[in-house]
């Protein structure tokens, strides 16, 4: 019984196929071969990762742009907190 090897790919890998695929003007299933992945699962990528299509709410943030506005988020949040503690040990000092 052979197990199947699970292949992970990076998120800029997955960006980077998917603007190839769109940008190109071979097929997606061609650009997929091109790049030694499975042809479903680029167009998956795409469907998922790629740009927002005109069915979808015009209002729907993309999923890339999302994340990177949690990341800068975390990044505000988690200085905000250091700030924090540090004024806590501050005060607690003083009583």
């Amino acid at each position: 019984m052979s197990k199947r090897k699970v292949t992970t790919y990076t998120s800029e890998f997955r960006e980077n196929a998917i603007k190839l695929a769109l940008e190109s003007d071979q097929p997606v299933s061609q650009t997929a071969n091109n790049l030694g992945i499975n042809h479903n699962t680029l167009h998956t990528w795409i469907s998922k990762y790629g740009p927002p299509s005109e069915s979808q709410s015009s209002l729907k943030e993309h999923h890339f742009d999302e994340i990177k506005r949690l990341k800068k988020q975390l990044v505000q949040v988690t200085q905000e907190r250091d700030l924090l503690k540090k004024a806590a040990a501050y005060f607690a000092k003083e009583i």
